[in-house]
């Protein structure tokens, strides 16, 4: 297992591994495939690793192949520049259970870490997704709120469960 931050060379297989996640795991995102597709490779590349260095990307690799993802955006704005807010974590479900994703949450929290100006993460799950919420909750996550009604997948509302974790 290889954990590292994404590279402009990893576009299309990051890129083809969330087009992935929001159809095989829908309900725990609030972006849809569909929405993402219509995304330039710019926008992309900047999830991947922004220009401002307002966010990154990490993969998890096995065998030479991206099986795992996760990414950290940070806030520009002067009152929220303490915060950073993790997005888009997805394992392959034939790679759970490995510790990938516990792997993939420790490069982020370390990269935030790593910035004196940061004190905070934020993060949202899917409520009733108890293995993600015990995934953050494992790796020192706290409940703070639930917001009701946060998705409509088409057929029900989900709500989100928000989380935090200061230093």
């Amino acid at each position: 297992m290889l954990i590292r931050a994404l590279e402009p060379a990893d576009l299309d297989e990051y890129r083809a591994l969330m087009l992935e996640a929001f159809e095989v795991d829908a309900d725990a995102f609030t972006s849809t495939r569909q929405e993402r597709e219509q995304k330039a490779s710019a926008w992309w590349l900047a999830r991947m690793d922004h220009p401002h260095d307002l966010g990154r990307a990490f993969g998890a690799f096995q065998a030479g192949q991206m099986v795992g993802t996760v990414a950290i955006e940070y806030s520009d704005r002067l009152k929220t520049r303490h915060k950073g807010h993790v997005v888009g974590m997805y394992v392959r479900s034939a790679h759970r259970g490995q510790g990938l994703a516990q792997a993939l949450l420790a490069a982020v929290v370390a990269d935030a870490r790593a910035r004196p100006s940061i004190s905070v993460l934020t993060l949202t799950c899917t409520q009733g997704n108890e293995r993600a919420q015990h995934l953050y909750a494992s790796a020192g996550f706290e409940v703070f709120g639930v917001e009701p009604r946060a998705i409509f997948n088409g057929h029900e509302y989900k709500s989100k469960v928000h989380m935090h974790l200061p230093w």
